[in-house]
C-alpha cells in the first residue's frame, strides 16, 4: 500500500509575519477562515484521488472510507498535517502549511498506469473546479451587490479561490512525491510507463523533491497567480 498525497505548503494572504504574532479578533477571524477552507480543499482533493481510483478498480481508499467529503476519515489518517501543524503554523508564522494522502494499491498503479495517472490528476482537478466556483461566485457576488470588500463572506471566498489555486497548481508540479510525477504517465506508452515507475517508486527522493518543488514554485506560481486572477476575476466577460 502505497499514498498519493496532497503536501502543500499555503501562505495565507498579506499577513505579517513576526515571531509573537498578534492575536487580534481579526487574526483570528482570518486564520479560523483560512483553516477551513484549507480543510475544506484538502478533503476534496483527496476524496476525489479516492472516488477516481475506486471508479479504476482500486477500492484500497474507499475501504478506508475516504470516499467522503466528510474530513473526520482524512483527518484520522494525517492528523499532524491536517490538524496540528496548519494550525500551529498558522499562530506561530502566519501562514498555513499541512499535508494529506489517500492510499492505493501500487501493484494495481503497475497494471494500470493510465488509471493511477487519472486518480493523480483528480486531486488537482478538484481543486481547480472549487477555484472556478469561488471565481463565480465572486464575480456574481460582486455584481448584484451581494458581496462588501473585506465581508466575512468576501474573505471566505477569497481563500477559497486563493488557496485552491495554489494547492492545484502545487501538486501538478512533475516531481514526487505530488501528484504531477504521476500524472505525467498520461502522456507515455504502456512500457515507457512501467519503466518510469521503477524508477519513481524505486528511489526515496521525496524529500529531495518538496525541497525542489517549494523551490520551483516560488518562481513558477507568480506568474500563474496573475493570469489566473486577471481572466477570472477581473476581465470583462
Amino acid at each position: 500500500m502505497q499514498t498519493c498525497g496532497a503536501p502543500s505548503t499555503l501562505i495565507a494572504g498579506d499577513a505579517k509575519k513576526s515571531f509573537m504574532p498578534n492575536l487580534s479578533p481579526e487574526f483570528l477571524a482570518l486564520g479560523f477562515i483560512w483553516y477551513v477552507v484549507f480543510l475544506f480543499s484538502t478533503t476534496c482533493h483527496e476524496a476525489a484521488h479516492a472516488l477516481v481510483a475506486k471508479i479504476g478498480g482500486d477500492e484500497t481508499a474507499s475501504l478506508g472510507g475516504q470516499v467522503t467529503l466528510n474530513p473526520v476519515p482524512h483527518i484520522q489518517r494525517e492528523p499532524w498535517g491536517m490538524v496540528v501543524i496548519p494550525i500551529l503554523m498558522l499562530v506561530i508564522n502566519q501562514s498555513i502549511i499541512g499535508w494529506a494522502s489517500a492510499p492505493y494499491d501500487p501493484h494495481w498503479e503497475r497494471r494500470h498506469p493510465r488509471r493511477a495517472a487519472w486518480m493523480a490528476l483528480a486531486g488537482p482537478a478538484a481543486n481547480y473546479t472549487l477555484m472556478l466556483i469561488a471565481a463565480i461566485g465572486l464575480r456574481v457576488g460582486w455584481h448584484q451587490g451581494w458581496l462588501h470588500r473585506g465581508s466575512f463572506a468576501e474573505s471566505l471566498i477569497g481563500a477559497m479561490f486563493s488557496l485552491n489555486l495554489l494547492l492545484g497548481t502545487f501538486n501538478l508540479l512533475p516531481v514526487t512525491p505530488l501528484d504531477g510525477s504521476t500524472a505525467i504517465m498520461l502522456v507515455m506508452g504502456e512500457t515507457r510507463a512501467q519503466r518510469y515507475l521503477d524508477w519513481l517508486r524505486g528511489n526515496s527522493y521525496g524529500i529531495l523533491g518538496l525541497v525542489v518543488a517549494v523551490f520551483a514554485f516560488r518562481y513558477v506560481y507568480g506568474p500563474i497567480e496573475a493570469f489566473a486572477t486577471e481572466v477570472l476575476l477581473r476581465s470583462h466577460f
